[in-house]
């Protein structure tokens, strides 16, 4: 049986941006396990032979209880939802299936392992719309049956500013859906190519990319074209924005995979503690002049090719 977790942490703060939700939802996996159906595509996945199956569970378990934890200590609201489910081992990452927008917009998404599919979960959306002011859900998971997909804010990262979403093309981030979304939801789709060192293609957008209030962590190497890479960089700088460019290796320690939040005292980053610790001393004094990072400890979940910003998925609502 599926239970709600609430760790509130509703204070209002100064300074309030459109990108930094206040709240998030999480999901606390009971049978964790880095997905093979998903491995193909998914070069950020690793294996574990020097642990059980079950201490890595019990690790993934532990790893998302203090990340909870340590956002509430923090001021940000979690709700923390459990899966007791065998058969999603891909659940802690709820990004990938549902987004949250402001104006009381929720989307839910078309997901392209049938293994993540199950994933989607209706009890969440009814306890968010109790709880916070949703208009209408627009479902674009019915996609799935035409063989299109766009894995959420996984495929994009959204600029909830200036308004653009920004995306990887891939096979979890179709054109098509890509310009279906932007359409609905008021979007001006930035579409790229963008590949690892090997030459594949980057299976998730939010690997390679973080966008916050004042900056942004990108891959820039990673885009493929060089005067694609140009228009991004120039579209992040009109904004106002720090581009911090990361390294292949960077980004493979989910340096691009953080989150912007808000916090009890000010906008926070959301980042693990294998990234910080691939960040040069010069990119954490560029980080800090604009927001505080707060680094968190979840090397067994990241074996799953997923970091912090999988884990979140961000709620642009107000409450009721």
């Amino acid at each position: 049986m599926m239970q709600y977790v609430g760790l509130r942490g509703g204070i209002t703060m100064p300074s309030v941006s459109a990108q930094a939700p206040r709240g998030v939802v999480m999901i606390r996996p009971h049978h964790f396990i880095p997905n093979e159906a998903t491995a193909a595509d998914n070069a950020f996945q690793n294996r574990d032979e020097t642990r059980t199956v079950a201490l890595i569970r019990t690790e993934a378990y532990r790893e998302s209880t203090r990340m909870a934890e340590r956002l509430q200590a923090a001021g940000v609201t979690v709700h923390l939802f459990e899966d007791e489910t065998e058969g999603r081992p891909d659940s802690v990452f709820p990004n990938n299936w549902f987004s949250t927008h402001s104006g009381g917009h929720i989307a839910v998404y078309p997901m392209f392992s049938p293994s993540r599919q199950a994933e989607r979960r209706w009890d969440i959306i009814e306890f968010l719309k109790r709880h916070y002011r949703v208009q209408d859900v627009i479902d674009y998971s019915g996609l799935e049956q035409d063989g299109i997909f766009l894995e959420g804010t996984g495929a994009m990262v959204l600029d909830h500013i200036e308004r653009v979403a920004y995306a990887a093309r891939s096979n979890r981030t179709n054109e098509v859906a890509l310009e279906r979304f932007c359409t609905h939801f008021n979007f001006e789709p930035m579409l790229f190519d963008a590949c690892d060192r090997s030459g594949r293609p980057i299976y998730h957008t939010n690997v390679m990319m973080c966008l916050g209030t004042e900056l942004c962590l990108i891959g820039l190497a990673s885009i493929t074209s060089d005067r694609r890479r140009a228009e991004v960089r120039e579209r992040l700088e009109a904004g106002g924005r720090t581009v911090i460019d990361l390294t292949n290796e960077q980004i493979e320690a989910f340096a691009g995979n953080a989150l912007e939040l808000q916090g009890r005292d000010g906008r926070l980053l959301a980042i693990s503690s294998r990234a910080m610790r691939s960040l040069r001393p010069d990119q954490i004094a560029a980080i800090e002049r604009c927001i505080a990072p707060l680094s968190l400890d979840i090397p067994t979940i990241e074996l799953a090719g997923g970091s912090v910003r999988c884990m979140l998925a961000g709620i642009h609502l107000a409450l009721r």
